[in-house]
């Protein structure tokens, strides 16, 4: 059992079992990396999450996006859309920071590809956002390119969850939100398969959490206290090495909205809720050959299991992304308070 998780204080979402680790990095190939900026009124930084470790750019990921709300400022999407793929890591920060970010990544790409825009196509960088103005100064830009080089070359199987990297200053039912994982493993032909997720946690008002069916939010918001606006957002990335196409990547990519609603979010009006899925089981050679090339995909009669558990790992990785987190204090005497203080009462 890994630490700092929901499965510590004896809570199991769903019914498919979690991968070795319980994160996204159990789909084999996928890494993770984090640059986290705590100071003075500043908790931001950025995430990276790698589809693989090899050339994303020759070798693309078959990949799908869905807007679940679109009050956001996510890059990168129009693309996936049309094409139906990935050719860049994905990058989390601050809603603010997105340029930079790109920049970055465009930067990255160019370092590791020469014929980018000279005897080929230009790149479309993935840059996914939240706003952590309530606890980190997100006027300051206090995210450089530095930052996002940083997150990219720390890449790996194994990495922290909580207030680290994009997560650093993000809000989560009124409690301390930030990174969160969780994984599920499924059988098809009798060979075992994973869905894993990673969410950036910043949404939800705290009268309306829900815990494993529980309704928590009643129990610790303190009655007389001014309700809060759903204003908040949050970015859920699926990963899997079951053969999908992009259209089956965008149906599982719904579902992630089923795991956001049983824990009491009802997708307000000013939350950006995007869902960027891609599979690693296909790849796409940029300099393909070929005219007619071969791919696998999953019969549609057994995708329920795939539907499950990406709303499972959806649900469990956002209450990953707050047990993991101590409450934080940041920008202009700004506080969020942890779930870990009340999970008992709950219970």
């Amino acid at each position: 059992m890994k630490k700092n998780s929901i499965r510590e204080y004896g809570i199991s979402i769903g019914q498919l079992a979690p991968g070795k680790n319980n994160t996204i990095t159990d789909v084999d190939g996928v890494l993770v990396g984090h640059s986290t900026i705590i100071e003075e009124g500043i908790r931001t930084g950025v995430t990276a999450i790698l589809p693989h470790s090899g050339n994303l750019f020759k070798e693309k990921v078959v990949a799908a996006c869905h807007v679940i709300n679109g009050f956001g400022k996510t890059a990168g999407t129009l693309q996936i859309e049309e094409l139906g793929n990935i050719e860049t890591p994905i990058v989390l920060t601050n809603t603010l920071s997105v340029g930079t970010a790109y920049e970055a990544l465009v930067e990255y790409m160019l370092e590791q590809n020469e014929d980018i825009g000279i005897s080929t196509g230009t790149v479309n960088p993935i840059v996914c956002e939240c706003n952590d103005g309530y606890l980190n100064d997100i006027r300051g830009l206090h995210v450089k390119k530095r930052h996002v080089f940083e997150s990219l070359r720390s890449a790996s199987q194994y990495f922290e969850e909580g207030a680290v990297g994009a997560g650093t200053g993000m809000s989560c039912f009124g409690l301390k939100g930030g990174i969160g994982s969780s994984s599920r493993m499924i059988k098809l032909d009798d060979k075992g398969y994973t869905i894993g997720v990673l969410v950036l946690s910043n949404f939800g008002v705290k009268e309306d959490l829900m815990l494993d069916g529980v309704k928590a939010g009643n129990t610790i918001w303190r009655k007389g206290l001014a309700k809060e606006e759903d204003k908040g957002s949050v970015i859920v990335i699926i990963a899997t090495d079951v053969p999908l196409s992009d259209r089956q990547l965008k149906r599982v990519s719904k579902r992630a909205a089923v795991g956001l609603s049983r824990l009491g979010s009802f997708l307000g009006n000013g939350s950006g809720d995007v869902v960027v899925s891609f599979s690693t089981a296909n790849r796409i050679n940029h300099y393909e050959e070929r005219d007619i090339i071969d791919i696998k995909l999953i019969n549609e009669e057994k995708i329920n299991l795939l539907f499950r558990a990406a709303a499972e790992a959806t649900e469990e990785a956002v209450l990953n992304s707050m047990v993991a987190c101590d409450a934080a204090e940041g920008r202009d005497g700004n506080g969020r308070d942890t779930l870990k203080k009340y999970i008992e009462i709950i219970k």
